[in-house]
């Protein structure tokens, strides 16, 4: 399966909810938005015809998001369904962390491969302010349950706010000293109502690399393909590593390979464009399953080349949590 720029796709992005036990100040606006009425949800078999259409079409990996996946009831069954799709090669998941304490080594047993956990500080007023109400110490043991049950690489993902959290970014790389995780730095995005506010926090990855350097040494470059979104460097003698993902001002769009399906059963093309093909409704119209397949072909065809964001063109139908990353 490829798109019209030849791009071949083979990572789908999973949203399984778009309800979240945090309020993340760059994911949902303040007065909190309208969930989906549980009916209007993908099921779970239907979630799981529209993987085996993807993996068909030539999907390897799935990436469960949310909202926040684990939130989502069932989530181990449907990990275990994934795993007996053939073709899919990899299962991982970015969470929150919160439930992880309980939920990783069952879902580590149902087939997940590894996890990303969202820690944008490890200051415990910060994280609190950030997610408006969170405690950091759970993620933090929801990391260690992870380690422990084998979803490796652990990957961290630090969303960079200015007025936030742009003077822990120093704190947050050092983990990677005597840890083999990655820590990725993420600029962020602009999206629907909470789009001025995401436009005027944004700290460029040039930025956060500075802070870095000047508090804990030079970066050595690993991998700057483009291959990955994320860039990745490592500190003197650490044992992890550092990512850089920069959408905003270094975009790696030509070298996209992602589809996103959301908890409403809509392909989206491009995480920063409102263009999406509805896959439910002709679903629970009777469409057959070749229907429905073709139905995914054409719409991932037309994927756009990339975002707009240097137009200041931001999406305004979803905002994040309504979409997954």
């Amino acid at each position: 399966m490829k798109d019209q720029y030849g791009r071949e796709l083979t990572d789908l992005r999973i949203s399984l909810t778009d309800r979240c036990n945090l309020r993340c100040v760059y994911c949902m606006p303040a007065e909190g938005i309208d969930f989906r009425p549980q009916e209007e949800l993908l099921r779970d078999d239907e979630l799981l015809l529209l993987v085996r259409v993807a993996a068909e079409l030539g999907v390897r990996k799935v990436r469960l998001t949310g909202g926040e996946p684990t939130v989502r009831p069932g989530v181990v069954d449907l990990v275990h369904g994934i795993r007996q799709i053939p073709g899919i090669e990899e299962i991982a998941m970015t969470t929150n962390g919160l439930l992880l304490e309980y939920l990783a080594p069952a879902l580590a047993e149902a087939g997940l491969t590894r996890a990303n956990v969202s820690l944008d500080t490890m200051d415990p007023d910060k994280f609190h302010r950030i997610t408006r109400g969170g405690k950091v110490e759970k993620v933090l043991s929801g990391i260690a349950a992870a380690e422990a049950a084998g979803l490796r690489p652990i990957k961290l993902n630090s969303v960079v706010v200015r007025g936030f959290n742009e003077d822990d970014v120093a704190s947050l790389a050092a983990l990677t000293l005597d840890r083999p995780w990655e820590v990725r730095f993420i600029e962020m995005m602009p999206f629907g109502s909470v789009g001025d506010f995401a436009e005027a926090g944004v700290v460029n990855s040039e930025e956060t690399i500075e802070k870095i350097e000047a508090a804990l040494g030079p970066l050595t470059p690993l991998n700057l393909s483009g291959e990955d979104p994320a860039r990745t460097y490592r500190l003197p003698g650490a044992a992890g590593t550092l990512g850089f993902i920069s959408p905003v001002s270094q975009p790696f769009c030509a070298k996209c390979g992602r589809l996103r399906l959301t908890a409403d059963g809509r392909l989206r093309l491009c995480l920063l464009r409102d263009d999406e093909a509805d896959l439910l409704t002709p679903l629970r119209l009777g469409a057959t399953y070749e229907e429905i397949k073709e139905t995914f072909r054409a719409a991932a065809f037309r994927r756009p080349f990339g975002h707009a964001l240097a137009e200041k063109m931001f999406p305004q139908a979803r905002v994040m949590i309504q979409i997954g990353g």
